[in-house]
């Protein structure tokens, strides 16, 4: 059951200059992000990757580059993708002054009926189900993108009038470079480059997340995103160019994504990726932490067609590595990502997709 209250929006609370968070939003001690200190970045080679080298299918170099940072880290930066500077620039103001509006104009689009349910589309926070449940530093705006016919307008903001244009911009010019991406995935393994592409079908649908963190007066005691992997085949993500936050956990440490150049994307690998590479990739988890200052990110999560199956690749699977993930389909793959979110775990466990040691024994 899904907890109706509304709540406050996040950017609310912050306002009220507080001296610590309300305690909805304070972890247990153990869970905090002081409790496991992250990596400094420059101790650790941060991969990236020039998507323009990545569309030559003869340059072997950089597509060894993609998988080793594909098997080491699950995620990567990517520069020379095409978009100019100054769309990267334009969504991220664009997103900032929405933001930055009072809450009557933001709430136009809320996320929430007039009978307090909740979907996952328009501004507001994240699902609340419990009393309980511990609440992250941010809000919100959450829209479909991609196929165009998918949009609702109702949730798209107008103000500022420039949003609309820059973010379906933005979203041609991401879905190039996540297309290039799983292309050269493919090759990395020896496949085709329609390999993945194919699994993942023509008209897959596009999720955006407008994510804004407030400044928090104590980040230690609290989580600006719960850790978690990506409900995605793989995602791109615009990151603030003045602020760091993001940290992913890399041999069993959290360990900073450090901030990335104005032109530089981050692409991660999603859970269902996980599933159709038979975990030769795996959808690495995540986390943000919050800080003095405020934070925006523009995400875009890539995704198979409602009615595509998720299974682990016939091609993928043989003697030595048995089929690790059960058969899903991925609209019920993605509908069950908002329940295992709430709670903090791995779509892939929350829906027991994940084949168990005594059953591969015993196929």
């Amino acid at each position: 059951m899904v907890h109706q209250a509304q709540g406050q929006m996040v950017q609310e609370v912050a306002a009220g200059s507080l001296p610590a968070p309300p305690s909805r939003y304070v972890l247990r001690e153990e869970d905090r992000p002081t409790a496991g200190a992250a990596a400094a970045p420059e101790l650790l080679a941060f991969p990236t990757v020039d998507v323009q080298r990545l569309a030559d299918p003869g340059d072997v170099e950089e597509t060894a580059k993609l998988r080793s940072a594909l098997e080491s880290w699950g995620l990567f930066a990517v520069t020379s993708h095409g978009m100019p500077e100054s769309l990267l620039d334009g969504i991220r103001s664009a997103g900032l002054d929405f933001f930055h509006l009072p809450s009557s104009e933001k709430l136009k689009h809320a996320n929430r009926t007039g009978a307090g349910e909740f979907q996952p589309e328009g501004y507001g926070i994240d699902r609340v189900d419990t009393d309980e449940q511990v609440l992250d530093w941010c809000d919100r705006l959450y829209l479909t993108v991609q196929p165009e016919e998918a949009r609702r307008p109702q949730f798209w903001p107008t103000t500022p009038p420039s949003l609309p244009k820059l973010l379906h911009d933005y979203t041609l010019g991401s879905e190039r470079v996540a297309k290039l991406v799983l292309a050269a995935m493919a090759r990395a393994l020896g496949f085709a480059d329609d390999f993945f592409l194919d699994l993942v079908g023509d008209n897959g649908g596009t999720d955006a997340r407008f994510t804004y963190y407030p400044p928090c007066p104590r980040p230690d005691l609290v989580y600006g995103l719960k850790p978690h992997t990506d409900n995605s085949v793989v995602t791109v993500l615009l990151l603030d160019p003045g602020v760091g936050g993001l940290q992913v956990l890399k041999d069993g440490r959290w360990v900073d994504v450090p901030v990335l150049g104005r032109g530089e994307l981050l692409v991660v690998v999603g859970e269902e990726m996980e599933i159709m590479s038979n975990a030769v990739f795996r959808a690495p988890t995540h986390r943000v932490v919050t800080g003095e200052r405020e934070r925006m990110t523009l995400v875009l999560f890539y995704q198979p067609e409602p009615e595509k199956v998720l299974v682990p690749a016939e091609e993928l699977v043989g003697e030595g590595r048995p089929a690790l993930y059960k058969k899903l389909g991925a609209k019920a793959f993605a509908d069950g990502f908002w329940d295992a979110f709430a709670l903090g775990e791995r779509t892939i466990d929350f829906l027991k997709v994940k084949v168990e040691q005594q059953e591969q024994q015993a196929a």
